[in-house]
């Protein structure tokens, strides 16, 4: 809708994507909503939001894995909407394994989908963002990308690298009207860690309830699961005018597992 800033929250159809777009949409932004699949039910979660917060909510499916998918995604985002002032990269996926039983194909997925993708959507989304004189461009990185966990190699090195594009990225743009940040969540009990539980009770020979409490959030302080909710409120403080001079860092949503 003409007047309305657009937001683009890749891989929004569950868990962290989902509470970020629900949140801008109940601001009342132009919300584009992504996923790979591309089923009835990722049409429905746009329209109900629509529906539910009088917003305009787009779903455009592209699979995160493929250069020219996530390209194509900002320039429809711009066509439907004629804007894109926020890029919030969240797409994400996870597996667990020793570094030598690491299947490579999941090294590859990994890489491509966490961090591969950011670069390419940022790299379409800038010129627009120029274009304009705004815009905010949000990596949903990890405490992972801060410190390392034993099992993860692939998700660890690409949280990292995330924390890197996002520097640079802010560098490149910081005249630009445009700040480049990242989110380092811990832990938030969503369908990608409950995913988790059972690769980490295998490779840690643990039940359920000790895995939660002893693996999961043994390094989170509080001993309690960081909310989606914190997360979307973070990233629309970002986009506020008072987070104007943040740019090229990351905010921590741990706990206080990385002030260790």
């Amino acid at each position: 809708m003409p007047g309305r800033k657009t937001a683009i929250i890749t891989g929004s159809t569950s868990g962290i994507g989902l509470a970020i777009a629900k949140a801008f949409a109940a601001e009342r932004w132009n919300v584009v909503v992504n996923s790979f699949t591309d089923a009835p039910q990722d049409h429905a979660v746009a329209d109900i939001m629509a529906e539910e917060h009088a917003a305009e909510v787009a779903y455009i499916q592209a699979d995160m894995s493929k250069a020219a998918d996530c390209r194509t995604l900002v320039a429809k985002a711009a066509e439907t909407f004629g804007s894109v002032d926020v890029l919030v990269n969240n797409a994400g996926i996870q597996h667990v394994a020793p570094a030598e039983e690491f299947p490579p194909q999941m090294w590859d997925a990994i890489i491509a989908i966490n961090l591969t993708s950011a670069f390419h959507t940022t790299a379409v989304a800038i010129p627009l963002m120029k274009k304009e004189g705004w815009g905010r461009i949000i990596n949903i990185a990890s405490a992972h990308g801060l410190v390392a966990s034993p099992f993860k190699a692939a998700y660890v090195s690409a949280k990292h690298g995330v924390l890197g594009l996002t520097k640079t990225v802010a560098l490149e743009v910081a005249t630009s009207g445009i700040t480049c940040n990242a989110i380092c969540p811990g832990y938030v009990l969503t369908p990608l860690v409950e995913a988790q539980i059972p690769d980490q009770m295998k490779a840690h020979d643990m039940d359920r309830e000790t895995v939660i409490r002893d693996v999961m959030l043994r390094k989170q302080p509080t001993k309690q699961f960081i909310t989606v909710e914190q997360v979307a409120a973070t990233t629309l403080f970002l986009c506020s005018d008072a987070a104007a001079q943040i740019n090229g860092t990351h905010i921590s949503v741990d706990g206080g597992w990385t002030a260790e």
